[in-house]
């Protein structure tokens, strides 16, 4: 991994991050706005310009334009004519689209971090986040200890 991708990593960490705390504090437009932004930077660094750029010009092609226009129209919405509300909807929206296929790998990688883990082993949660992800449901594992 090189510099770029650490640093991206670092920013995606971080966008995430300010965009929930622009949630918490009931959609703050600073944090959304600063949250986009560097979310949207460390996309770049950590795929690259050209990488990213196919990635979005090949799911508006395959999907249409609903998921990269719902994402980049929500960031719009949030950073330059401060709809902080309507934005995340549309961001959100976009967001699922665009990521879809990225959420059963995620819920696996989630599933083997040691709290995170626990936590989605529970029933009633580990139920709802194979829905979410569109996972199969798991069948329940029996301890014979």
């Amino acid at each position: 991994m090189n510099d770029n991708a650490k640093i991206g990593t670092a920013l995606l960490g971080l966008g995430c991050l300010f965009i929930v705390l622009g949630v918490v504090f009931f959609f703050d437009r600073m944090f959304l706005s600063l949250g986009n932004v560097m979310f949207l930077g460390g996309l770049l660094l950590t795929m690259g310009v050209s990488r990213s750029q196919r990635f979005f010009v090949k799911k508006a092609k395959d999907s249409g334009f609903r998921g990269v226009g719902c994402f980049f129209g929500g960031v719009i919405l949030v950073v330059f004519f401060k709809r902080p509300l309507l934005g995340m909807c549309l961001e959100g929206f976009g967001f699922v689209n665009l990521f879809a296929n990225f959420f059963p790998i995620a819920l696996s990688a989630m599933r083997s971090m040691p709290v995170l883990g626990d936590v989605l082993a529970m029933p009633g949660v580990s139920a709802i986040a194979d829905k979410l992800a569109g996972v199969e449901p798991r069948r329940a594992q029996r301890s014979w200890a």
